[in-house]
């Protein structure tokens, strides 16, 4: 079965996990987190991969180090 890759923007990235952490609200992280370990556990680095930076991303809007909306700029 063949896939296509789909590449999101780091904007795209930001709104997916702000979206993420409005409908889970403090569950989020967890939820993100438990992802990384399944699909690591499961073999499947680039899904684990996506929940990581989610997770990142996460903890970047907790800490109101991005905001949605706002113009990103990566270091």
């Amino acid at each position: 079965m063949a896939t296509s890759k789909t590449h999101l923007t780091t904007g795209d990235m930001v709104r997916l996990a702000s979206d993420f952490a409005e409908e889970h609200g403090a569950h989020a992280s967890d939820y993100a987190w438990r992802a990384v370990i399944c699909f690591e556990a499961d073999g499947e680095g680039e899904r684990a991969y996506f929940w990581f930076l989610l997770l990142v991303m996460l903890g970047d809007l907790a800490h109101h180090h991005i905001e949605p909306g706002a113009a990103i700029t990566i270091h």
